[in-house]
């Protein structure tokens, strides 16, 4: 792995949200096949191309390395014309969609399917927020579906439609398609009789399922993958403990993620070196021995980090963990996406310690990434505290910096702190920084930490008076999120108080990259 390699390419998956096409045909009816087996199968291809071109940005796929693995299908009704007593043929237009009304006011769900295989990563999680970010762009009122209920084969001899609902909802009978819309936001608005006389599993009934636009207003439009004018940002303040082995610690840093995704985080930030209570299982006593043993472990959790950011829907800044490359020690933040990519950016300021005591060398490159949530910058712990490296990202549009960090004395925690509320102010931009708490006495030189996670603003009128965003107290295992209005930055920079992006002084003086270039 070299240090200038800006993106792993070998990786388990590489998800893409998108819109069906015409050419995805083969990939849809293999699915079909498969799911339905027992209720007809994939639909012809004339219906599927009445879909696409009808309504083509109703129609969302995922697609994992050029195989569409799931998707869903929608159309937009006039719902008064229709009511609650409907079946799936007459709604859909015998899933023509000839019923598509384009000043309709509901988003109605005509099909959603995830390949088997892939059911363990959440993609049909993925696909409903997709829709109800279509549903809030279009501005529509709601969406409606008919929600099949397969598992009432077993319970019909005993229990009504009614009454078996009632035990899903209560968690007192799983149904694999009702449980997982309710815990998606939706309500059963009623039982539907005949909805599909040929589903023998859910003896031909159905819920019709309800999902409210609170936003709902006029406007214009947009569709999926719009820019977003707003961040969830999630900060892990991480609790150092013993871990007997990489599994304990894995299963740490999932209890994280998965919290943090159940409130909608479009990012993930971790400390730097997170993973350090490992250098307690090096056979040495030896400083330099630890971090070297550590490095031993990077390659399998950033496999596994990866897997948690696709399977959790939430991109994970993985903090930082040391690299052996070419015999030589690097300390690496990997960048792992929601969509399977990874990337990568490598600390260029070693401290001291980290020069003297473990032979760490530091990076040669820098760079933002994209997101689907904004253009950010990566700086780890002592990088923040040189300004030049925020102001050349700044100058590539960086919206958000994050800055995982490990400081063992409260003063160099204030290193770190002031510097990233600075970078904020200079480079009108949003910093959150995280760091580590607690102790490890069996490891030698890094047996406390001190922290305080945060996240801070420009300073202006439309933000905090004091540009903090938030803080967690200091030295507690605990979570922050916050919301960040990323138009507001583009507002600064044109009508702020001050404009230090517009008045630099260009003509005066500059700062440029000289070394490698991305």
């Amino acid at each position: 792995m070299s240090q200038d390699q800006t993106q792993i390419e070998e990786t388990e998956h590489h998800l893409d949200l998108r819109n069906l096409r015409l050419d995805d045909y083969n990939d849809v009816k293999a699915l079909m096949d498969e799911v339905y087996a027992n209720v007809g199968g994939a639909w012809p291809y004339s219906n599927y191309k009445a879909q696409v071109t009808t309504f083509p940005d109703g129609q969302i796929c995922i697609e994992d390395k050029g195989k569409v693995v799931a998707f869903a299908i929608s159309v937009i009704v006039d719902y008064d014309q229709f009511g609650d007593k409907h079946s799936y043929d007459e709604i859909t237009g015998d899933a023509y969609l000839t019923t598509h009304d384009p000043n309709g006011d509901v988003l109605y769900g005509v099909e959603v399917i995830v390949c088997p295989e892939y059911r363990g990563l959440r993609l049909g999680r993925r696909l409903y927020e997709a829709r109800k970010e279509l549903c809030r762009n279009l501005n529509l009122k709601s969406i409606m579906a008919g929600g099949r209920i397969p598992n009432y084969k077993n319970y019909a001899n005993e229990l009504s439609p009614y009454e078996y609902i009632e035990q899903v909802k209560l968690k007192d009978i799983y149904d694999p398609i009702l449980t997982f819309q309710l815990s998606n936001g939706f309500e059963v608005k009623q039982v539907m009789s005949a909805y599909l006389p040929e589903d023998e599993a859910s003896k031909g009934y159905a819920t019709l399922l309800q999902w409210h636009n609170i936003y709902y207003e006029p406007g214009t439009p947009s569709l999926i993958a719009s820019r977003k004018s707003s961040a969830r940002i999630g900060c892990i303040q991480w609790q150092m403990r013993y871990f007997n082995n990489v599994e304990e610690l894995l299963q740490q840093v999932e209890y994280f993620v998965d919290a943090l995704s159940d409130y909608s985080c479009d990012v993930a930030l971790f400390p730097e070196f997170f993973n350090a209570p490992l250098m307690g299982l090096s056979p040495s006593d030896s400083s330099i021995d630890a971090i070297w043993h550590l490095a031993t472990y990077t390659d399998e959790i950033l496999t596994a980090v990866s897997h948690l950011a696709v399977s959790y829907n939430i991109t994970i800044i993985a903090g930082s963990m040391p690299v052996v490359e070419e015999e030589e020690l690097y300390n690496v933040s990997y960048i792992c996406k929601r969509d399977g990519t990874i990337e990568s950016q490598y600390k260029l300021h070693p401290t001291p310690h980290e020069k003297e005591d473990w032979i760490m060398k530091g990076g040669n490159s820098l760079k933002t990434f994209d997101t689907d949530f904004g253009k950010i910058g990566v700086l780890i712990c002592y990088d923040v505290e040189f300004p030049e490296l925020a102001r050349i990202l700044s100058d590539q549009e960086m919206q958000i910096l994050f800055v995982p960090f490990w400081t063992d004395t409260k003063n160099g925690y204030l290193r770190v702190r002031r510097c990233a509320q600075a970078r904020a102010i200079e480079n009108e931009c949003y910093v959150a920084i995280a760091g580590s708490v607690g102790n490890l006495p069996k490891v030698d030189n890094v047996d406390i930490q001190y922290g305080q996670t945060a996240v801070f603003s420009p300073s202006d009128f439309a933000f905090p008076h004091d540009a903090i965003v938030s803080e967690t107290t200091p030295n507690t295992e605990m979570t922050l999120i916050v919301d960040l209005d990323l138009d507001k930055l583009t507002k600064l920079q044109n009508e702020g108080s001050v404009r230090n992006y517009l008045d630099r002084r260009r003509d005066l003086y500059r700062v440029e990259w000289i070394g490698d270039k991305n």
